[in-house]
């Protein structure tokens, strides 16, 4: 089919999506799913945030939905949870959000969160059970030396004998988890033994412990043990990661996109105790992590992800992939890792990405339905790009740092496209990042 025919199909199945959208359309189409995966292709763009956040709370509202798990550590999605469900120590917002530290802080340091944290707290203070408000958590794996430290923290105020015994096991790793990969490098070329077998036995410790509350009558894991748990899942699968990092890339993309499933099933079955069927969960990661792998060129790599083990482990019915795209506009990136947040210019999308094919429907923004549909798109399979844009924007090396070929009809359920999109607004803000509008040279200058 030629590209302008698919173009017209295209127009003909595009839900434009105006000021205010309400997204009916969406809802309709995610129906009873309990698992929505709201993606991204960006890390730093604005309608990105918000777009997933009015979704996330119509679900949260109308469906019953009991979680936000997001592209975030562990330890601090919990410190903004505590805070959205009345816990905690935080005064505002802007202190729960505070523990985001490591580079890029800007992903969840930033206005649009603020403003999804705040509305999270307002929804629960009309909860009726403190059990029942909604949590924000973190799926990723970063996070291995404050892990282990609050492990060993929970373990301080319920059982110091088994605290010190924690102590001793993560001391195998302590030393260097400032610098993880240090320790993966080194013990990859056999420079130092590896710390797995303590890393795993305390993980079990503290799953025995679970076992033992659920197995008493009416038993429920308490959430303090069952945090304390998870972030020893974390120290263990990090651990794994970062020893992976010297192996290969997809070794290691496979263990952290492994453990966001493995979070997100044991996040489900802890808060479904409390509740008469597992919990639904709206999650917030990249369009790489939350489209099905499996119809992509990394897939057929040896790349797994998320999206594509929640399809593997659940009914169809039971899950719904949303995929984002932009044609151009702005973007908050760094342009190295560990580089400070900059406004950049999206460079206009390649001829042959499917961003391009969006773009020339010429409708500004839109949701495109696509699983259960006779699209257009289902008959496309890989011979169109996809851009990625992650932390990192490098304009100058675009075709090979952020795209790569892709069956979007099979990677997602639908797609929300924004055709000129705008950067994610950081609380802190380098000399990179100016509040005006990007210059149309920049960043090259010329």
């Amino acid at each position: 089919m030629a590209d302008q025919a698919i173009i017209d199909a295209l127009r003909r199945e595009a839900r434009p999506l105006g000021p205010g959208e309400d997204f009916d359309a969406l809802l309709d189409c995610i129906g009873d799913a309990s698992i929505v995966l709201l993606g991204e292709a960006t890390h730093g763009t604005r309608e990105f945030y918000q777009f997933r956040a009015d979704i996330s709370k119509r679900l949260i509202v109308e469906k019953g939905f009991d979680a936000i798990a997001v592209e975030a550590d562990w330890p601090d999605a919990l410190r903004v949870s505590r805070y959205v469900q009345h816990g905690g120590d935080d005064m505002t917002a802007e202190m729960a959000l505070s523990g985001f530290k490591r580079f890029p802080q800007w992903m969840w340091r930033n206005h649009e969160v603020v403003e999804l944290v705040n509305w999270l707290r307002v929804h629960n203070a009309h909860v009726a059970s403190s059990t029942r408000r909604v949590g924000f958590y973190g799926l990723d794996l970063y996070s291995l030396q404050q892990s282990m430290h609050a492990v060993v923290a929970y373990l301080d105020e319920n059982d110091p004998e088994a605290a010190q015994l924690a102590r001793e096991r993560y001391g195998c790793i302590d030393h260097m988890a400032e610098d993880p990969q240090r320790y993966g490098y080194a013990t990859t070329f056999g420079m130092k033994e590896d710390c797995e077998a303590e890393l795993v036995r305390q993980l079990m410790d503290l799953s025995r412990q679970a076992v033992l509350h659920m197995e008493e009558k009416g038993g429920v894991v308490p959430d303090e043990l069952f945090y304390a748990e998870q972030n020893a899942r974390v120290a263990r699968n990090a651990e794994t990661y970062y020893r992976s990092m010297f192996q290969s890339r997809d070794e290691s993309w496979n263990v952290r996109d492994s453990h966001m499933a493995e979070t997100l099933q044991a996040l489900r079955e802890h808060i479904g105790q409390h509740r008469a069927h597992p919990a639904k969960v709206v999650v917030w990661a990249h369009n790489s992590h939350l489209g099905d792998c499996r119809a992509t060129e990394m897939g057929r790599h040896g790349q797994l992800n998320l999206g594509q083990l929640v399809r593997e482990r659940y009914r169809p019915e039971d899950c719904f992939l949303l995929g984002f795209t932009t044609h151009t506009g702005t973007v908050t990136a760094a342009s190295e890792w560990d580089g400070p947040a900059e406004l950049k210019r999206v460079v206009p999308s390649r001829q042959g990405s499917i961003e391009r094919l969006l773009h020339e429907t010429g409708i500004r923004q839109f949701l495109l339905p696509i699983r259960g549909r006779n699209s257009v798109l289902a008959g496309l399979g890989d011979r169109y790009l996809e851009r990625a844009i992650g932390v990192i924007y490098r304009p100058d090396t675009e075709r090979m740092s952020h795209y790569f070929y892709a069956d979007v009809a099979r990677q997602f359920d639908a797609l929300i496209h924004v055709d000129t999109s705008t950067a994610l607004r950081p609380l802190e803000r380098s000399a990179l990042w100016r509040h005006e509008e990007a210059p149309e040279t920049y960043p090259s200058g010329l």
